[in-house]
């Protein structure tokens, strides 16, 4: 008995002791659950022409165009046409302001059967904005504007795949004058690696078809900073990869299925806690912030796959996946339609798209519209239509 009570008196003692220690510990708070994946010049993703938008914002496998240098750039070894020239048009953030937009123009030549070249400009404008101290102070009138500006060669290894190699050069002139004085445009350069696989016309029991396939792993470069302090900003480097099959009715009627999944190549941020006595962050989450903020970005396009803090369920939320398809009536005609998914936690775009083309003769017409499906989360383009003409002109390829 006298053991039993004793044994009794040391437990209460010993959990006594055990809670005194733990309250002496200070109190910690997470700050942020959701890590979502920030970059520098995001304006690089945005879906530069129609065509893609309306199949879901994807393009890594459809059929060459003159759009496919922010795609898949190996395409252009497959066009049908030598030359085509690209003209783009998308308004952003329509809803709220009316003087943002990205334009795109684009060109390629394909030299002959096996290799072809190609250059593309996306500019940014994000519109003018009035700085001013004071409600009575004649404001300084700015207008922030991004530019990237790439040329391609794409060369066919086989009769059936291509790969090419893109050189992008970067601007970001974001300069505030009156907050940032040290402040500069910025500049960076990446380059994009794809590769594009398209059958030949394969003949089934009640139709034909064609199987395309693509990978584009885009803007890998370097860090990009905005001031002399030394910060350093990381680009989207993006991987893609996607498939596509062409059901050839007959000769009037093909009907496209496409799919798609992207991921970016940059690190997941890590859980950072603030102690809540000084409101500061804790000694480790300090050292996890600076892990993040020196991961190389060359590096990054590795240990990306594997770096979330939530292990590998974290890893697969951060992949996006797009479906789409695409209706043709006498290759006059084009209807299109495309979902977008993103996980909740990493950004929450969800969206559903609808489009259509027009091609006579060497002129191509396409537009689309975007329906947010994520009612909580509003789409910078949502309510916008996007336009893009092309045109092509030379020598026939053929490539049935």
């Amino acid at each position: 008995m006298k053991k039993s009570i004793l044994s009794l008196i040391t437990l209460i003692s010993l959990s006594s002791y055990l809670y005194a220690q733990n309250d002496d510990q200070p109190t910690t708070r997470l700050v942020d659950d959701s890590r979502v994946i920030t970059t520098s010049v995001p304006f690089l993703l945005i879906s530069g022409d129609a065509r893609a938008s309306g199949l879901g914002d994807q393009g890594v496998a459809t059929s060459p165009d003159a759009y496919s240098s922010q795609w898949n750039p190996a395409k252009f070894a497959f066009a049908e046409i030598k030359n085509g020239v690209g003209v783009s048009y998308v308004p952003y953030l329509r809803e709220l302001v009316g003087d943002i937009n990205l334009g795109v123009l684009s060109y390629y030549n394909r030299l002959n059967e096996r290799s072809a070249v190609a250059a593309s400009l996306r500019y940014f404008g994000q519109g003018e904005i009035e700085l001013r101290e004071t409600p009575d102070q004649q404001p300084q009138l700015v207008e922030p504007s991004e530019l990237g500006l790439d040329v391609t060669y794409a060369l066919r290894l086989s009769e059936r795949f291509s790969m090419a190699v893109t050189g992008r050069y970067i601007n970001s002139n974001l300069r505030i004058p009156s907050v940032n004085s040290d402040g500069t445009a910025a500049n960076s350069f990446g380059v994009d690696i794809s590769a594009f696989y398209q059958s030949e016309e394969i003949a089934y029991r009640d139709f034909n078809g064609r199987w395309r396939g693509g990978i584009n792993i885009s803007n890998i470069g370097p860090k990009i900073s905005y001031d002399d302090a030394g910060d350093e900003n990381y680009i989207p480097t993006n991987f893609k990869a996607g498939a596509g099959f062409d059901f050839i009715l007959d000769a009037d009627n093909t009907i496209g299925v496409y799919g798609e999944i992207n991921k970016l190549l940059v690190p997941t941020p890590p859980e950072l806690y603030i102690n809540e006595e000084t409101e500061d962050l804790t000694e480790e989450s300090q050292r996890d912030l600076e892990d993040y903020e020196n991961t190389n970005s060359f590096g990054a396009i590795f240990s990306s796959w594997s770096d979330a803090p939530g292990g590998m369920s974290e890893e697969l939320k951060e992949i996006t996946w797009a479906l789409g398809a695409e209706y043709w009536f006498r290759e006059s005609f084009a209807f299109r339609v495309g979902y977008f998914n993103e996980s909740q936690d990493k950004g929450f775009r969800k969206f559903l798209t609808l489009g259509a083309g027009f091609n006579y003769n060497i002129t191509t017409i396409d537009v689309s519209y975007l329906f947010s499906t994520a009612k909580a989360v509003n789409n910078p383009l949502e309510g916008s239509l996007r336009f893009s003409l092309s045109f092509k002109f030379g020598e026939n390829y053929n490539e049935r």
